[in-house]
């Protein structure tokens, strides 16, 4: 790497203070052509770390590519001191095809570090993890949830890193999760590889949700001045809730729903979150919160069968606790309007 005032990225000399639109080759197309993903690069003026901000690893899922083109499309937003690498769309090829997956239906997400000798899916993976992570300090990847679910907005992070649970902190979604994800993932891998990630989870696919959008949005921004990359102090929730437990509440009868939660509700124990009938409102039977938790995640589809995934809980010790995290995300108005806004694709009704 060339000294601070000129650095060289992506085959091109960037001088400090300035922005670069450049083109990263990861693969061939059937017809031998280049395929490449779209990046740019934010320097500034004064030295400082690298962040990388990455958006659809999964092709689908879109409220990340709104956040981070929102912020570039803003010509005097950029760092003070170090470099930002945006990458609105990571999975070029199955954001084309409006997929999670790569065309041979690999999961990009489980390719990293990745083989240069290997499938297309690793050997993709592989040229991402050189030309990026390995030039950067830190990262945040943006996702949704999967297909017919979704999230309520929260940071994701292996607790027993320091550099990470600092990143999530600063963020601000407001609910931390303990996850260092799954063997070759991004995250992980880019973790273990000396680049401290996190991933942050809000919304639904095939979509771009403005108050989603705004979360991710401030939290690039948060992040960016936790690490002195820009002046000011982060704007994040008081006590946001650390969570270490999860479960999925699951459907034990097929039938049709009727959801008397919504992403970002807090329940104590014994709570109706569901009540599963047939078509014709007969045999109903009712799903009940197992314990003290927020809903960080539920299924948008409202047919089920059982077994199927219906609420996704976070655990909180206590009744106590989980109305205090109700005041306090109500007192956050990125929240507040989050919860709002994704209350509005599901219909909620009160237990009969």
């Amino acid at each position: 790497m060339n000294d601070w005032k000129t650095q060289s990225w992506f085959g091109r000399d960037v001088a400090a203070g300035t922005y670069l639109n450049a083109e990263l080759e990861i693969t061939e197309s059937y017809s031998g052509r280049n395929i490449t993903i779209p990046i740019r690069v934010l320097r500034g003026d004064a030295p400082g770390p690298t962040l990388m901000v990455t958006g659809a690893l999964h092709g689908d899922e879109l409220n990340g590519t709104g956040a981070i083109r929102s912020l570039i499309s803003d010509p005097d937003w950029g760092p003070d001191r170090g470099n930002v690498i945006m990458i609105p769309v990571l999975n070029v090829l199955g954001f084309e095809r409006h997929s999670r997956y790569l065309p041979d239906r690999r999961d990009l997400n489980r390719c990293f570090p990745g083989h240069a000798a290997g499938s297309m899916a690793t050997r993709m993976a592989r040229v991402i993890f050189d030309a990026v992570v390995s030039r950067c300090d830190y990262g945040i990847d943006l996702h949704t949830a999967a297909v017919r679910r979704t999230n309520y907005p929260n940071a994701r992070a292996d607790f027993d890193n320091p550099q990470c649970l600092r990143l999530a902190t600063a963020f601000g979604a407001g609910v931390i999760l303990d996850n260092r994800g799954p063997k070759g993932s991004f995250r992980r891998e880019a973790t273990a590889a000396g680049c401290p990630t996190i991933v942050v989870e809000g919304g639904e696919v095939w979509k771009v949700e403005p108050s989603v959008l705004e979360c991710m949005a401030r939290g690039i921004v948060n992040v960016l001045k936790e690490l002195d990359m820009l002046d000011g102090e982060p704007e994040v929730p008081d006590n946001q809730v650390k969570l270490k437990t999860t479960k999925w509440v699951r459907a034990e009868r097929g039938g049709f729903m009727d959801m008397h939660v919504s992403p970002g509700s807090t329940v104590v124990t014994g709570q109706p979150l569901a009540t599963n009938s047939s078509l014709l409102q007969e045999d109903q039977n009712r799903l009940i919160a197992p314990f003290d938790g927020i809903v960080i995640g539920m299924t948008t589809l409202p047919a089920v069968q059982p077994g199927e995934p219906v609420i996704h809980l976070g655990r909180l010790s206590s009744p106590k606790t989980a109305r205090r995290v109700r005041r306090q995300s109500q007192a956050d108005e990125i929240q507040r309007t989050t919860q709002q806004h994704l209350s509005t694709n599901i219909q909620v009704t009160p237990p009969g």
